[in-house]
């Protein structure tokens, strides 16, 4: 056995050790892992003879693999068959659709979101797409890696630092900070002893004027760490030559099998000795600074600190001014240097005080602060500005009804998402029993919270507009759930995988279920148009010609004129018969599909010896304990936040030239729903549509046999006047929906044009709610 020289580091070998298919492209994450060839083997030239030599196995070593890595736990999804867990070195997309098999592969870091991955399968839980543990920032990727820098250190720049964020950064923030600095100088000079600080003030104007491409050092304190370039392994395929060639076999076991390209390896140089204390903060100069100039700046750099964190894509600029804010401007003046980037400054990695080459980011949608996004975080202050507004300001002196009931309906959105985060924690920490009880009670608070609010508003109100209107919203849930869902998940995601393929067993049972939802929610409709009297409100007729028919307007089915009995004699068995039975389908669909077929969503979770999967060290965002309370929490402000909205909601539903039925089955129907949508829309997005279909079927399943018999069991027990009675809008709308559909899920197959369809219908459905009249209650 021959074996072939190369050089490197010790501490590096294990570096590349680990680099199995750190460099594939991630876009390739389609293709089934394939087991390393003879020719595939990583092999180091002896361009660099001060790295050090380690010993590389020949191609005849085919038993032992160079490159070695940490096994990742992966659920496989079974289309019609049991599914497995394997382990495999693609470091490619979280999902791909392998077109020679059924079967589609998910990748899981550990065993908590192995778990939470296997949630998302299961029927009747809620889907949740975020990770529920804390992912390594070393395994992330380098975009991933720069949301979370503290523009602390310099590394090598590509591209230029005239960029269209940069522009607009001066436009929004630049010139006023920096007319800040321009205001403080002078202020400083005056005082004779602050001049230091005048010096320092006239530096940071023109800083931050135009920050990038510059850096902020502390003089004497710069780390630097230079960038070596080892190689990078390509592949050469192996030359097929002939026996009788003896003398090209030797020539070719000479010769390398593979061609490096340099790829960056930091070599850290030690931390330089600590410094002694500065003692600036005894000089007179420092107190007439912290007097007169830093309170002044505190107040425009925590302003623009707070804008730019809100606005969530200048989040460089947040951190920009809270570095400055807390550690430059509080350092000695003569300490601070500022110097422009060259390129022999971006040879070498250097650690500074601050330097910031952009002031945008458009991945920093997906930042996150213990789990929680961005947008999630950056909403909770509307909810507090909600709830003091709304229960301080009954008389609407500072705010109108309008406004309040804006920020209310705005406030579930980030309530929905600490709700479906706590659910998919907790479940994904605890056995299947306890994710069963967690889903079913808090699944559909969100909802639930709402529509009660609403009824014992009109109550209270003693109108019969507010029914109309949580019909309306539960009309619109329905429709928004299996038209718009599935339909802009399918148009994203066709746009990207071009075609996709799902689960049509498992859509075939949701679509059963639908049809079973809508044909139990709307036979007390039908029955009352069977047996209810049609009752108009003006009916004319021409006297000169007896042959014309009377023109009637305002004609609905009345079923209280005809018997005063048949709604208490009828009707509410009917509806309470309905009730039972929606929930035992669901619960029959729960059996169906999670034990006697549990194939259709069955996930085998195994390693690579074939046990069950362990993963790698994981730290949970949320404990079980903290997700309960956050739920408990964000229930509470959701109700009242409903509370709010129901209590506002009177003038817009009054004096509003839109009708009641469109405000019902748009703005309090799917802005709850957001969360849900953008789940679905993520996991299009990875190629996963089956789960992206799964999302709408689940709460429109849910909203039929679950929502809807509460809202029955609860006026049964507090009389709210609530009939589930819908009028003919609703369920010609809602037939139609669940036909179309059912009817673009049968092949298994999907693509933007399908989705389009859908969304188009639904939009048509929205003209027609829009342009029609208001309900004779409101």
């Amino acid at each position: 056995m021959s074996y072939k020289k190369s050089l490197l580091l010790p501490c590096d070998v294990e570096n590349l050790r680990r680099r199995s298919v750190a460099d594939l492209d991630p876009e390739q994450h389609h293709h089934v892992p394939r087991r390393p060839s003879q020719t595939d083997w990583l092999c180091v030239g002896p361009q660099y003879p001060e790295l050090g030599a380690v010993e590389t196995p020949s191609p005849d070593s085919s038993a032992h693999y160079f490159c070695q890595y940490t096994p990742k736990c992966f659920l496989t999804v079974p289309r019609g068959g049991h599914a497995s867990l394997r382990s495999t070195p693609s470091r490619c997309g979280e999902e791909g659709w392998h077109e020679s098999t059924t079967k589609t592969t998910i990748r899981a870091e550990n065993e908590v979101e192995a778990q939470r991955e296997a949630n998302n399968y299961k029927f009747g839980f809620r889907k949740w797409k975020g990770n529920v543990t804390e992912k390594p920032i070393e395994d992330r990727s380098d975009v991933i890696k720069g949301l979370y820098s503290d523009l602390s250190i310099v590394k090598p720049q590509e591209g230029p630092v005239v960029t269209f964020g940069n522009i607009v950064y001066v436009i929004l923030f630049g010139w006023w900070i920096s007319l800040s600095y321009f205001i403080i100088c002078p202020v400083m000079f005056l005082t004779i002893f602050g001049a230091p600080y005048g010096k320092l003030c006239f530096k940071m104007a023109l800083y931050f004027m135009w920050p990038f491409g510059k850096s902020i050092e502390k003089a004497g304190d710069v780390v630097k760490r230079s960038i070596a370039k080892p190689p990078k392994c390509e592949v050469i395929p192996e030359e097929r030559d002939s026996d009788n060639s003896k003398d090209r076999v030797s020539d070719k076991d000479t010769r390398p099998l593979l061609i490096s390209t340099p790829i960056p390896i930091e070599i850290p140089v030690p931390e330089p000795s600590a410094r002694k204390t500065s003692k600036h903060w005894c000089r007179i100069s420092t107190c007439v600074w912290l007097l007169l100039g830093y309170p002044v700046l505190a107040v425009v750099h925590s302003l623009a600190c707070v804008l730019s964190w809100l606005l969530v894509f200048p989040i460089p600029v947040a951190k920009m001014n809270a570095r400055t804010l807390t550690v430059v401007l509080l350092m000695a003046p003569e300490d601070i240097q500022i110097h422009s980037l060259d390129k022999q400054t971006l040879a070498y990695e250097t650690r500074v005080i601050l330097c910031c080459y952009q002031a945008f980011n458009v991945y920093y949608y997906k930042y996150t602060v213990q789990g929680i996004n961005i947008f999630a975080l950056n909403m909770l202050p509307l909810v507090l500005f909600t709830l003091i507004v709304g229960y301080t300001d009954r008389e609407h002196n500072f705010c109108s009804a309008e406004a309040k009931f804006a920020t209310a309906i705005a406030s579930i959105i980030p309530l929905s998402y600490y709700i479906g985060m706590g659910i998919a924690s907790i479940s994904a920490q605890s056995n299947f029993a306890v994710g069963a009880v967690v889903n079913a009670t808090f699944g559909s608070i969100t909802e639930m919270t709402f529509y009660i609010t609403a009824l014992l508003q009109g109550h209270n109100a003693k109108t019969k507009c507010y029914e109309e209107v949580v019909k309306s919203a539960l009309t619109g849930t329905l429709l928004g759930c299996i038209l718009f869902v599935p339909g802009i998940c399918m148009i994203i995601g066709g746009i990207k995988h071009q075609e996709q393929r799902f689960n049509s067993r498992s859509a075939g049972v949701s679509s059963a279920l639908l049809f079973i939802s809508v044909g139990g929610v709307f036979a007390p409709t039908l029955f009352s148009k069977t047996f209810g009297n049609l009752m108009c409100e003006s009916c004319t007729n021409i006297p000169s010609n007896a042959s014309v028919a009377f023109i009637c307007k305002h004609c609905h089915y009345d079923t209280s004129s005809a018997d005063p009995q048949l709604i208490l004699s009828h009707i509410e068995p009917l509806v309470y018969t309905i009730s039972v039975l929606l929930p035992s389908a669901y619960l029959i669909g729960l059996i169906f599909t999670l034990k006697t077929h549990s194939h259709i969503y069955d996930i085998h979770i195994s390693d690579v010896q074939g046990g069950h999967a362990h993963g790698g060290h994981h730290v949970v965002h949320w404990s079980r304990w903290r997700a309960l309370g956050v739920l408990i929490v964000s229930t509470i402000l959701m109700a009242c936040c409903a509370d709010l909205s129901t209590e506002n909601i009177e003038p817009i539903l009054t004096h509003s030239c839109i009708s009641q039925y469109f405000i019902g089955v748009t703005v309090l129907a799917m802005v709850p729903e957001l969360p849900e949508i953008v789940n679905g829309i993520q996991f299009a997005l990875q190629n996963n549509i089956s789960l992206s279909l799964e999302v709408g079927s689940c709460i429109a399943v849910q909203v039929c046999m679950i929502q809807i018999p509460l809202l029955v069991l609860f006026n049964a027990f507090y009389d709210v006047g609530f009939v589930l009675v819908f009028s003919d809008i609703h369920l010609w709308a809602s037939i139609f929906s669940v036909i179309l559909v059912n009817y673009i899920f049968m092949d298994g197959k999907c693509d933007y044009f399908q989705g389009t369809a859908l969304v188009v219908v639904y939009l048509i459905l929205l003209a027609l709610y829009f342009f029609a009249p208001s309900p004779r209650s409101c």
